[in-house]
């Protein structure tokens, strides 16, 4: 790798106006790409194997109006009632408004007869359930616009609309300009500290942007070929944004180090983008590796958030090595000018003493920095005991938000269970049919109440009454009942009273946490059903995952035992208790597979069994602590108003594990970094002791900062609306500051000067059969002498 990339680094800098051309049209074409492809993202919550899965496809197959469930537009006013005839007008006009939007199979109007389960008691909040002929993968924000602005004419009578749904989410996706220009801000700041000149400190950002819009537009344009979720988008700017920085920090750090002692410029940017850029590419790949590990968790949303993670992480490694060297080449020696003092010291006017007297000191008291750091970590991981995966909830979203109004709206005027109604859809042997015994027994109510007219007519002849008067009087009298019975009969003959259809609906009804179950729904052959059940719990609750987890082991079997129904339940809700759960069971296997792959690299790259497994374990536990943070925060909710939220809320499934595999990764750049210098030195001084206080000088400023541009990027997004990016910026940051601070500074010195010289121990019958690797290069080096100055 050291060759290529040296020759890499050197034509980069020699042709430096046409690679800076060259990555300004791409970045420009790709982001075309991007725009014309739009907006398309999606949380698919398609498991193989589960009941959510199942149901969806029982939907897709026999009821696809109804496989994609419905989206409220919740109506609220503040004076009167929604009956009252302006607004009567007004609810009528929205809801024909709704019925010609595109992609609108069916609107239901609450202020008709059909609508009345959908019209609160008190009359002043209702919703119109909107069911869409598209996914919540095919919506395109524009579409979803459309639905919501069909309310303008409830709108202009002073009634409050919002969206639900996946059609409201879909229209509320925060905005992350903030968070990008406040993490931007203060990388600015740390490399001016770093550099101490504004060249330098502009070469990082100029990358790292370049970069990023280069891998958000090739995200875009994978959304056409697949579903991109949600988040994904925000979680690579979060990712791409500080190694992209971090990795740019590194190479122009060796760079004027190695202008300082007086190496030749194309020489020293060749030999930076093959050393720290070897470095660099090296902890890059280890970062894929954790980020597409996630494939062997065979859950597709996480694999996607992982492959659209380690886009970014891709990008920003050929910045560091191709579109960098070619900035430091077009700036040649002005890379020093416009310096900048904003310590008591310039940087390049002195060396970091304190990080030697730090290392010094750690060394002499290695023991009591192991236990100290140990203690520390313990301690923050402790919450993590109480740790349990929830699922997202638009409850939690900015007040300002469609869906968090609509979800307001639905909890105040139906009950929690509203927002997240669950989709039970079963399969049935043979079609459904009218229950005949219901029938029967409306037939003979029908004949008695004939046979009472007849006594009627009789008696009022005898009484006088003529032929017409009589049947007038008879059937008056029996007018109400006559037409409360022909409407038995009508709902009788639906094939919805299938007994073995009425008796799961029973069952359902009966459950505990169950509010409502709506009639079934069934297909034209009559052999597929769905039925909408509504919690009295909120979606993320605990006491709806109860739920689900009662209608599938009990409630249904035992509804349908002994029948040729099968059913399911799925729902957006049922789907994200499902995702939880699978990730709860493969949580442990997955952090089986990232920590052994890394492992493996680690050991080829240092040709060592104990390094690999200090840093294995360390990782973990500076992750648990992470863990044991968020939990802290999130779930048990002490700080929550502090990040802008209004309380606890669950710790959404999918964020520990992608955390562990972003932690993972990004945790060995640091490792990288200093374990180089580390065996640097050993190699050079086969002094153990030395080696690491050596080691930790020479990586502790740049490595430090490193961290701080991290820990501020990722900070920067609590600011953000969602609550799962808010638990993703807390989670990364702390992370990523306690591993830069108690692992690195404390840890790993500590335990590498405890081992000695066993640090760097593998059995020679290993040793043999391992391909030699080396990161930094310094065997193709030792036979390639640096140029003289002022020589090309």
């Amino acid at each position: 790798m050291t060759g290529p990339l040296y020759h890499v680094g050197r034509f980069c800098a020699r042709h430096h106006w046409l690679l800076i051309a060259v990555w300004i049209a791409g970045a420009i074409a790709i982001a075309m790409a991007g725009r014309a492809a739009g907006d398309r993202t999606s949380d698919n919550l398609t498991l193989p194997g589960t009941g959510s899965t199942k149901a969806s496809d029982v939907l897709e197959a026999r009821l696809p109006e109804q496989a994609y469930g419905s989206n409220p537009l919740v109506l609220r006013t503040a004076s009167g009632k929604l009956t009252d005839k302006a607004n009567k007008q007004a609810v009528d006009q929205t809801v024909k408004d709704v019925r010609n939007t595109p992609h609108v199979n069916r609107a239901v109007n609450p202020l008709d007869k059909d609508g009345a389960p959908f019209l609160s008691k008190d009359k002043t909040i209702a919703y119109v359930p909107v069911t869409l002929d598209v996914g919540q993968a095919d919506l395109q924000k524009d579409e979803a616009q459309a639905i919501l602005d069909a309310g303008d004419p409830a709108k202009k009578a002073g009634i409050a609309v919002s969206l639900g749904g996946y059609a409201g989410q879909q229209l509320s996706k925060p905005d992350t300009g903030a968070s990008d220009l406040i993490g931007l801000a203060a990388a600015v700041v740390i490399l001016l500290f770093a550099f101490g000149t504004a060249t330098a400190m502009a070469l990082p950002i100029v990358t790292a942007i370049l970069g990023l819009v280069s891998a958000l537009s090739l995200i875009k344009v994978l959304g056409l070929l697949t579903d991109v979720p949600t988040v994904a988008p925000t979680l690579a700017t979060m990712i791409g944004l500080g190694v992209g920085i971090d990795y740019a920090l590194f190479i122009v750090t060796r760079h004027k180090l190695q202008l300082r002692e007086g190496m030749e410029m194309g020489e020293s940017i060749a030999r930076a983008t093959a050393t720290a850029g070897g470095a660099v590419v090296f902890a890059g790949t280890t970062v894929v590796i954790a980020l597409c590990s996630l494939f062997f968790a065979g859950i597709p949303l996480v694999t996607k958030l992982g492959y659209t993670a380690a886009v970014a992480v891709v990008v920003a490694v050929l910045g560091a090595t191709t579109l960098l060297p070619a900035l430091l080449g077009a700036l040649g020696p002005r890379i020093n000018s416009l310096r900048v003092k904003l310590g008591r010291t310039h940087p390049d006017d002195h060396k970091p003493h304190g990080w030697e007297r730090w290392a010094r000191g750690v060394a002499r008291r290695p023991w009591l920095s192991l236990v100290a750091a140990t203690a520390l970590l313990v301690v923050l991981a402790l919450p993590m005991l109480n740790l349990h995966l929830g699922q997202s909830d638009t409850g939690a979203l900015p007040a300002s938000t469609t869906a968090r109004q609509a979800y307001d709206g639905l909890g105040k005027g139906f009950g929690d269970g509203t927002a997240g109604p669950l989709l039970v859809a079963a399969e049935l042997g043979k079609p459904a049919k009218p229950d005949q015994k219901n029938l029967d027994k409306i037939n003979n109510q029908q004949k008695q109440l004939q046979q009472k007219q007849q006594q009627i007519e009789q008696g009022a002849l005898l009484q006088g009454a003529t032929q017409q008067q009589a049947q007038a009087e008879a059937k008056q009298q029996t007018q109400a009942q006559s037409n409360q019975l022909a409407q038995k009969k009508k709902a009788a003959e639906s094939p919805a009273t299938d007994p073995r259809l009425t008796q799961l609906s029973d069952a359902i009804a009966k459950a505990d946490d169950v509010k409502s179950v709506s009639p079934p729904v069934l297909d034209k052959k009559g052999t597929g059903a769905v039925y909408t059940v509504i919690a009295g719990s909120a979606p993320s609750d605990d006491a709806t995952t109860d739920l689900v987890n009662r209608l599938r082991s009990a409630t249904i079997p035992a509804a349908t035992k002994g029948t040729d129904v099968n059913a399911w339940v799925g729902g957006q809700t049922a789907g994200y208790i499902d995702l939880a759960t699978r990730i709860s069971d493969k949580l442990p296997e997955m952090i089986a597979i990232v920590v052994g792959l890394s492992f493996v690299v680690l050991m080829l790259a240092f040709r060592s069994l104990v390094v690999p497994a200090k840093a294995a374990v360390m990782n973990l536990l500076s992750v648990a602590a992470a863990y044991g943070i968020v939990t802290f925060v999130f779930q048990d909710g002490h700080g929550a108003a502090l990040i802008g939220l209004d309380g606890a809320i669950p710790i959404v499934s999918f964020v520990p594990l992608l955390m562990f595999a972003i932690l993972f990764g990004l945790s060995m750049d640091y490792e990288v970094f200093l374990l180089t210098q580390i065996k640097e030195h050993y190699r050079e001084t086969k002094r153990p002791t030395r080696a690491v206080i050596q080691g930790l000088a020479n990586t502790g400023r740049v490595i430090t900062s490193a961290a701080l541009i991290m820990v501020c990027v990722f900070t920067s997004f609590v600011l953000n609306g969602d609550p799962v990016v808010k638990e993703f910026g807390v989670g990364l940051a702390v992370a990523i500051a306690i591993d830069a601070t108690v692992v690195r500074c404390l840890l790993v010195p500590a335990v590498m000067t405890l081992l000695g010289k066993a640090s760097w121990w593998m059995p020679s019958w290993l040793g043999r059969r391992l391909p030699r690797i080396s990161i930094e290069g310094e065997d193709y080096f030792a036979k390639r002498p640096a140029a003289a100055p002022g020589r090309s």
